[in-house]
């Protein structure tokens, strides 16, 4: 299983970027997926999950109303567009794979992919 995720950079403080993963070796449209980042000197944390269908979605409290997760089974991809960045976005953003609808945990999750590193200055 190889999770691939792209889409990183360097933004200023307002912009916006769109983070791809793309999943090979499984069957894409069994699994649930979601996001998560380590800030510079942090613990990994959720960020959000979308359901195998698209149906369901949550998101951390911090990034309601700004980030958007969405997939294409597809493509075998699932995509983080982050609009309105601030400096506290600043991470890597990994992806993961779930057998869990809406799992928040990094234990619920079985495969990740390298990351991607996202830097927003302000």
């Amino acid at each position: 299983v190889q999770l691939q995720a792209s889409g990183g950079g360097l933004v200023q403080a307002g912009g916006s970027l769109r983070l791809s993963c793309v999943v090979s070796g499984r069957t894409f449209s069994n699994d649930a997926m979601g996001w998560f980042r380590q800030p510079p000197g942090k613990e990994r944390g959720f960020v959000a999950a979308i359901s195998r269908g698209s149906v369901f979605t949550d998101y951390k409290d911090s990034v309601k109303g700004r980030f958007t997760i969405s997939r294409d089974n597809a493509k075998n991809t699932v995509y983080l567009q982050m609009n309105n960045l601030i400096p506290q976005d600043t991470a890597v953003y990994y992806c993961g794979v779930s057998r869990t609808v809406g799992a928040r945990a990094i234990h619920e999750y079985d495969y990740w992919g390298q990351g991607t590193l996202v830097t927003v200055s302000s």
